[in-house]
């Protein structure tokens, strides 16, 4: 029972994990918490499930296409309701704001096209089951995981590593001396926004195999439970948010099996303010 669900936690954490890295590219660079991740990416998990069920494509091809209008979004995001609070050199807060006026947009768009039901996601792979002695793994656990540790580290890699990665980094650390440097900081808060987006974009179609179904209101909370990990690994800190996402979706599945499935959403705000508390900075945050 306990390793059983060790394994569903790993499975629910690697999926917030790819969400957290969303809001922690994005603050990072812009120093502002978009409020309208969680419906971009859902908006776009949305479309991936309909060409699924609708069009027939196969789960590499709706992955894709959620992926592409993530990214989409997150474009038109940048350029309406960011930038030009940027040029303006408003507050933060301004631009805060204008992220939750765009995520009501997404939202309604989502009422509009898709309905407010949920819709059941296919059983593409079936329901095969590994048994491995302690636990079990079904064929869709081992997919989402393998796809989400091989995206975080990849991510990891090309921040470290390539030049696009290190401009992003230096855009993070300064704007104005990264302008100075020659970097296209305008071109590197573009290709941010829109990566951040795409990741979760795939979280989404990874979350519809975990549970089966999408529905167009769960992107508020995906949202907030990105946002926890996103305080509990340290803001703006990348490895904080691959490993707090795990550590929270164990702890969320131990907690329901344990305890009360009501204590699912309790336990991601729970463990905020015990962080604040406790370590303000983050577990893998830097004080200031």
């Amino acid at each position: 029972m306990f390793w059983q669900q060790f394994v569903n936690g790993l499975t629910v954490g690697s999926t917030y994990s790819l969400i957290a890295l969303g809001y922690t590219l994005i603050f990072g660079v812009l120093g502002i918490i978009n409020m309208a991740h969680g419906q971009i990416f859902i908006f776009g998990s949305l479309v991936g499930l309909v060409l699924m069920t609708s069009g027939q494509m196969p789960l590499v091809a709706a992955l894709l296409a959620a992926v592409v209008i993530s990214a989409v979004l997150g474009l038109i995001l940048e350029y309406t309701a960011l930038r030009p609070l940027r040029k303006k050199n408003v507050p933060h807060l301004a631009s805060l704001i204008s992220t939750i006026g765009f995520a009501i947009l997404v939202e309604e768009a989502m009422h509009k096209w898709f309905g407010a039901d949920s819709r059941a996601f296919p059983q593409t792979f079936g329901d095969q089951v590994f048994d491995l002695g302690l636990v079990q793994l079904r064929s869709v656990d081992i997919l989402i995981l393998a796809i989400s540790l091989v995206l975080m580290f990849a991510l990891h890699f090309w921040i470290k590593r390539t030049k696009m990665g290190k401009a992003i980094r230096a855009t993070a650390e300064n704007s104005d001396t990264a302008n100075l440097l020659g970097i296209n900081t305008n071109m590197v808060i573009v290709v941010t926004v829109m990566l951040a987006s795409a990741l979760g974009g795939v979280a989404g179609i990874l979350i519809g195999m975990a549970y089966s179904a999408l529905i167009p209101t769960m992107g508020l909370t995906l949202g907030f439970k990105g946002l926890a990990v996103l305080i509990l690994g340290g803001v703006g800190s990348i490895p904080g948010a691959m490993a707090c996402g795990i550590l929270l979706g164990i702890i969320e599945v131990f907690s329901v099996a344990y305890g009360d499935s009501s204590y699912r959403d309790a336990v991601a705000f729970g463990l905020i303010i015990l962080i604040l508390l406790l370590r303000p900075e983050g577990l893998f945050g830097r004080k200031v």
